[in-house]
Order: structure tokens, then sequence, then C-alpha cells
């Protein structure tokens, strides 16, 4: 089984309680207004065998607290999906979150599918004009779904909780390239507020947060 794949990286401690595994999907055709990796939305140009990346990446697995699984849109390819959760519960049992954009009664009968290897789903897209109060969640409109008794012990102090500074902290990562990446929650713009000041100053940033009409430069 193979999969569109934009990155893997471990630790992330910034998308659920403790050192996780972050796996991220490519590909995305919702493209929501104001979203921070648009690097994720073209579908992949190559492939990844599920098999052969979960022997690269073994000894990672066996130090996670939690896997998170994100992207791009999982859920727009659900069979890899469903292998990649169901292989990852064969090798630990810490609890998967997955984050999607789309609205959780269009994927339902995908999650049924995965049970009981799916512990959280976050879901819904993100709404660059709603509210950001809620952790882990970029808008206030994403709702979060415990399905196992794991899910449950392991994310229901954050199905309520509300964010503050703390939780607004990101995990910086480089690429052999150089490249930067970010996982986590940001501040609504916090990317291009520092791509203007950095180009202010003299400095060249290429950022992957999509431009809201607001900050498009005159």
């Amino acid at each position: 089984m193979e999969m569109g794949l934009s990155r893997v990286h471990f630790p992330v401690t910034t998308l659920g309680p403790g050192q996780r595994l972050g796996i991220w999907f490519q590909g995305c055709h919702l493209q929501c207004q104001g979203c921070i990796s648009t690097d994720t939305w073209p579908k992949a140009k190559h492939l990844t065998d599920i098999d052969a990346l979960l022997d690269v990446i073994k000894d990672w697995i066996h130090l996670a607290e939690g896997i998170t699984i994100s992207g791009g849109e999982p859920f727009e390819q659900p069979q890899a999906l469903a292998y990649l959760v169901h292989q990852l519960k064969r090798l630990t049992p810490v609890d998967i979150l997955i984050y999607t954009g789309l609205p959780f009664a269009k994927i339902v009968n995908d999650v049924n599918v995965m049970a009981p290897n799916v512990d959280v789903i976050i879901s819904e897209p993100f709404v660059i004009n709603e509210a950001q109060t809620f952790t882990l969640r970029g808008s206030d409109n994403q709702n979060m779904h415990l399905l196992t008794p794991l899910g449950q012990a392991r994310f229901a102090d954050y199905q309520y909780q509300r964010m503050d500074d703390q939780h607004h902290a990101l995990d910086m990562m480089f690429d052999e390239k150089g490249v930067i990446w970010f996982a986590g929650i940001p501040k609504r713009d916090d990317f291009l507020t520092l791509q203007t000041l950095l180009e202010n100053q003299g400095h060249q940033l290429k950022t992957t947060a999509h431009k809201t009409k607001q900050h498009k430069r005159r």
C-alpha cells in the first residue's frame, strides 16, 4: 500500500499530549483560506510505500507517546490512511489522533472502517473568521471526537480546554535542504506577520501560509 506523504517528524510536542510522532499526508482539495501549509495542497508527485516508511521510522514509533496524523487531507487517501493506522496499532499501543478538514458526517463510514485503530479525530475545515480559543484547534468550529477509551483518557482534558500563550508554542524542524518546518497551532497570521517583519528589515522569507486579503502586499 502506498500513500502521498509530505513529511514525518519526531518528536512533536504541540499536537497532543506527550512526545508524538507526526505524519503529514500530501494533497488537499479543501485549500482553506488562511492555511499555514499550502505546500501540502498539491497531490504527491511520488508515492511512498507505507511498509517501507514504517521500517525507516520504527525507532521513532517505539519512542513515541502518541501519534498525530495531519496534512494535507488524510481522508483524501482513505485506504492508505486505514492501512497506515492499522499497521501503526500493530507496532505500538499509543493513541492515534487524526486531523481532518472534512465534516465528521462525511468521513464517518471511513472512520468506522478504521475502528478501533483511531482514538481521536479533530474534524471540520479551518475557518479564518472564526474565533481561536480551544486548544489543538485552529478555529472554534472544529470538533474533537473521542472515539475510544484510550482517546477519552488521553484527551478529555483537551476537549474544552481554553487556549493560552503556552498552547501557541510551535515545534521547529529542518529538512536536508535547510527548509524550516513548524508544527503546532500558531496565533492567527503569525507567519505572515513574521514575513512582513523580516522583509521590512531587508531579509527574504518564503512562507507556505496562505495570504488572506488583508495581508496581500500593495
